[in-house]
């Protein structure tokens, strides 16, 4: 009869250890509760689109150096010009005179060296009369080179290749010295100039990916480097950006209207993931990763690296695509393979 009892005692002893082991197995495998959040890309760096102005890469006036009537211009506006090609020309009957009496005195001064220096070869001539003929030729030589040079300045040659942007002086008006007779514009690449307001400046960096769209030219462009400026409109509060764009065959021109986007794509949305920041986690060794949700509900870890911050958000470069359920919260109690819900 104590056997019977002893054995029912411990066959209830080993059902009572038995369901809680089981307790203890369902605790371990029940799933690890989370937030999650898909990954997807925004519209724009700031969320909208801004209007932009095409400018030239570099503008050059170029003048006369004298004063003089202009007697014609040989370029019109919007006409591509090469270095060292005429302009413009300007009356040249006051430089011609002043070189031909130039030259006239210059036919002097050595006539009279050659003369003079018999002299001082047999001995005639001081050294003091000697020394004064020939500072007189080398006066004349000075006068001479000055006088060609007016003349070569009353013809207007082009400093730089490019388009003429705009004319400022017609034939037939005096010229001042100094005075813009036209403007050249190098349009080999352009600038697109935009204004943004303080609130979202700081979204923009120089890297930051832009899409522009000229319809003038019903052109689509990536934009390359972005100039900020650092002192912001006194009325507006807004800040000037520049962004450089190639100009390959030379369709775009200064002054056209552009749409921008900031870190768009040509269909208007990011190319890249945005997450939370608290979403990334850094291991031992410096490696960044996430943790990922698959369709099994079960976490992985996922290595990636990142592109910019945008606020409290961040761009994923790579490791991670578009649709991909990410945990955004929760994750301090994930290992590999946890499932989890959300």
């Amino acid at each position: 009869m104590k056997r019977i009892v002893f054995a029912i005692e411990l066959l209830t002893v080993m059902l009572v250890v038995s369901s809680c082991g089981g307790k203890k197995e369902e605790q371990a495998k029940a799933p690890v509760r989370v937030k999650t959040e898909v990954a997807a890309a925004c519209a724009s760096a700031t969320g909208q689109s801004y209007v932009g102005i095409v400018e030239e890469r570099e503008a050059t006036a170029v003048s006369f150096t004298g004063m003089g009537v202009v007697r014609r211009v040989l370029v019109s506006e919007g006409q591509a010009v090469s270095k060292g090609q005429l302009l413009a020309e300007m009356d040249d009957t006051q430089a011609r005179n002043l070189l031909s009496g130039a030259e006239a005195a210059m036919m002097q001064a050595n006539d009279a060296l050659h003369r003079y220096g018999q002299l001082h070869d047999a001995g005639s001539l001081s050294e003091a009369q000697w020394v004064e003929i020939q500072s007189k030729v080398a006066q004349a030589q000075s006068q001479l080179e000055v006088a060609r040079k007016n003349l070569s300045d009353c013809q207007l040659l082009s400093p730089v290749s490019g388009i003429v942007g705009r004319k400022h002086v017609k034939a037939g008006e005096t010229a001042l010295p100094s005075q813009a007779v036209v403007t050249l514009f190098d349009i080999s690449s352009l600038k697109v100039k935009v204004s943004v307001p303080e609130a979202e400046i700081g979204d923009i960096g120089a890297h930051t990916p832009s899409y522009i769209y000229v319809e003038a030219v019903d052109k689509h462009l990536e934009g390359g480097i972005i100039e900020k400026g650092v002192q912001a409109d006194a009325l507006t509060h807004t800040y000037d950006l520049r962004i450089n764009v190639a100009n390959a065959g030379r369709r775009l021109l200064p002054g056209m209207v552009a749409s921008v986007q900031f870190g768009a794509t040509s269909d208007g949305q990011s190319s890249l993931p945005l997450l939370p920041v608290t979403a990334v986690q850094r291991r031992a060794d410096g490696s960044l990763f996430v943790w990922t949700v698959d369709k099994d509900n079960s976490a992985h870890r996922v290595a990636v690296t990142i592109a910019q911050t945008r606020g409290n958000r961040i761009e994923i470069a790579s490791g991670l695509s578009l649709g991909e359920r990410v945990v955004t919260e929760g994750y301090q109690k994930l290992s590999e393979g946890t499932k989890v819900v959300f």
